[in-house]
């Protein structure tokens, strides 16, 4: 079966050291509006509606991801123009938040930094998708340099703020995983999403609909690594919306002969296990 061409990441639940300290980064600096919070979950997105694009899990006691351990790499903020990304670097710069690089990938335009808890963020705008390029029926990436000023001028109004844009989602995820065979055979045979680049070094890409990537996958520091500790900051799990019930149970079939399911398919999610302990719900 074909994986839906409108297959996408729905949300990521990450788990952090200290909620209130979360919740100034995620709402008050970068502009996320908080749906719903307790005194140790909370609830995001770029409207204040559902669905939500993150939860956070205070984890007391938590300890940092250790070095060498597989989980989250980063997650990737889709913004909706290269104006609204820049809106965005200005208000972290004004706060005084510390950026870790800044890449053109020839698809995308990409700011790199952490949260709080040391969780790898991604800030993105796409390039048209008519200006992307392929080889070999793969989608052509790069980690290039890229021009901060060609963001910024895009600003006439850079003293307008009301929070983060309402059409940001989160645009793909990517993980440090233990071996990229393993990968392969979770999100390509199992999920079926398609291998939209394999030239990168110690890294794989899946996707679906032509996008250049929704899964990204990378050995970088993680190779032969084990999960990280239950009780450490970063990834609790993520969720791809698949909206085909039909392509959903062939997921749960393909999980069931692997004895990688957590919860069986209910008519509205199917939570299931990759190979290095990542809970992955697949929603209808």
């Amino acid at each position: 079966m074909k994986i839906p061409d409108n297959t996408k990441i729905q949300s990521v639940d990450i788990k952090v050291k200290d909620l209130v300290r979360s919740l100034t980064f995620y709402s008050e600096q970068m502009g996320f509006k908080i749906i719903s919070q307790t005194n140790e979950t909370a609830l995001l997105s770029a409207t204040g509606d559902l669905p939500y694009l993150f939860k956070l899990i205070e984890i007391p006691n938590a300890v940092y991801k250790p070095d060498g351990t597989t989980g989250l790499f980063h997650i990737a903020i889709r913004l909706p123009s290269r104006k609204e990304l820049a809106r965005v670097f200005l208000r972290l710069f004004e706060k005084k938040v510390k950026f870790q690089g800044f890449s053109d990938h020839l698809v995308s335009e990409a700011i790199y930094l952490e949260d709080p808890d040391e969780n790898g963020i991604e800030l993105y705008c796409d390039r048209p998708k008519e200006e992307w390029q392929y080889k070999m029926g793969q989608v052509e990436m790069s980690t290039l340099p890229l021009n901060l000023n060609v963001l910024t001028n895009e600003l006439d109004d850079r003293n307008v703020w009301n929070g983060i844009h309402p059409d940001t989602d989160i645009g793909h995820i990517h993980l440090s995983v233990s071996d990229l065979n393993k990968a392969q055979e979770i999100y390509s045979m199992m999920l079926g999403f398609n291998i939209s680049n394999s030239t990168y070094p110690g890294a794989l890409f899946f996707s679906a609909g032509g996008y250049h990537h929704y899964i990204g996958a990378n050995v970088w520091s993680s190779r032969n690594g084990k999960p990280a500790p239950e009780n450490s900051t970063g990834l609790n799990g993520f969720s791809i919306s698949v909206p085909d019930e039909k392509f959903i149970r062939f997921i749960q079939a393909n999980a069931e002969s692997e004895n990688l399911i957590i919860k069986q398919f209910d008519g509205k999610t199917l939570i299931v296990s990759d190979l290095d302990n990542n809970k992955i719900t697949v929603t209808l």
